[in-house]
């Protein structure tokens, strides 16, 4: 998606321009948004929060129109898909896609991990018929218990019920891949902890074999704060040349740091993450370069919140006189954070999609108290929120 007025090769976004980044958004919601970032800037307020939501949401407590009007508006699309869609709507006018992300995780029943897929699925009818869902997503722990992918990523051999457990898991990823195909609606498959990762790749790059042939439709994302994951980006993209087909990949920094090096520590072995933070940027921005020299057949979404790698890509792309709207690179963010890198590259004609979670507000909890600690332990991120939304509301008074 692009505007078809904006010029495609050459110009490099400003991303700092806040008219254009909060062109979508009323004074109200400025405001809102302000006053949000400003509560989940301050840690202990934070944790207050977290903690009086989960307590009053347990004895079930009437706040949820309280979540739903704060904190879920801004980072959630809805409680339905239908719900998102008016939310995609409105991200359509600024020439950004929507990735709809079903954000109910942590499910182990049967029953559950087929609700899943059935939910996949009416994402993958969904964007077939609208062009302003670009790209379709799913968890594997969506589909598979969490134990069992620990299991079958370490190697040892299953047990007869486990074997058939797999069996099911396989066939709802065959499903979905197949859909996919058949809808020709490109699916990513989210990135887990670096235990049950293994099972999870070994299954998507089968999934890339056979359906990738013409085009990149199945994708599977690589974690760059993992030390390994540069050297496991270049011999997938080996598998791919050798076995014919298309490689699609995300890039992203990654999202269990903490629990990582907590469960290393107490396992006894070597940390997959970077040391610190200048290594996990590194292997960020290689791996964006390696996927842009290998376009010939690797198609990437570079999912970063981070505005020096979206800059470089922008420029690789200019500097080779590469189409904003090339249909193999796209650029991504969540819904509800760093509008500036979004809506400025978007007004620039490169292929911007958000990623808009959506879920019951109940079952959505785990995501936003994630985003809201991400926002606090992240050093410099919700700043960087607020102050581009104040620098944007002190312009507007000025106007």
């Amino acid at each position: 998606m692009h505007h078809p007025s904006t010029q495609n090769i050459g110009t490099t976004p400003d991303l700092q321009d806040t008219r254009t980044a909060f062109a979508a958004r009323s004074d109200r919601e400025l405001w809102q948004a302000a006053w949000l970032f400003r509560i989940i800037g301050t840690p202990w307020l934070s944790a207050v929060g977290v903690a009086c939501t989960k307590v009053a949401l347990a004895l079930h407590l009437p706040i949820k129109g309280l979540i739903k009007a704060t904190i879920f508006k801004q980072f959630c699309g809805g409680e339905t898909i239908k719900e998102s869609l008016g939310t995609a709507a409105k991200l359509k006018a600024s020439g950004i896609g929507t990735i709809l992300d079903h954000s109910v995780e942590g499910q182990d029943e049967e029953a559950e991990l087929d609700a899943t897929v059935r939910e996949t699925l009416k994402n993958i009818v969904v964007s077939k018929e609208r062009s302003d869902i670009p790209f379709c997503v799913f968890k594997p722990t969506g589909i598979s218990r969490t134990e069992l992918l620990e299991i079958v990523s370490s190697g040892r051999a299953l047990s007869s019920a486990e074997a058939t457990e797999w069996a099911r898991v396989e066939a709802r990823m065959e499903t979905l891949c197949a859909a996919a195909h058949k809808a020709d609606a490109p699916l990513m498959v989210d990135a887990e902890e670096s235990w049950v990762q293994d099972a999870v790749d070994t299954l998507v790059e089968r999934m890339m074999e056979r359906y990738n042939k013409e085009r990149p439709l199945i994708y599977n994302t690589v974690q760059l704060y993992r030390h390994d994951r540069l050297a496991y980006l270049k011999a997938a993209h080996a598998r791919a040349v050798a076995g014919g087909y298309r490689l699609g990949l995300k890039l992203v920094r990654g999202a269990y740091m903490e629990k990582e090096r907590e469960r290393a520590e107490e396992k006894g072995y070597p940390s997959p993450i970077h040391a610190d933070k200048n290594g996990t940027d590194h292997d960020y921005d290689a791996a964006v370069r390696y996927c842009f020299e290998h376009r010939d057949r690797i198609a990437f979404m570079a999912g970063s919140h981070n505005e020096a790698s979206n800059l470089l890509l922008a420029r690789l792309m200019n500097e080779h006189g590469v189409a904003h709207h090339d249909p193999r690179i796209h650029f991504a963010q969540l819904y509800g954070m760093s509008d500036h890198i979004s809506y400025n590259l978007s007004a620039a004609g490169f292929n911007v999609a958000k990623y808009v979670p959506y879920g019951p507000v109940r079952e959505v909890m785990p995501y936003l108290i994630r985003r809201a600690a991400e926002n606090t332990s992240v050093k410099g991120q919700t700043g960087r929120e607020l102050s581009l939304i104040q620098t944007e509301r002190k312009r507007r008074k000025g106007a």
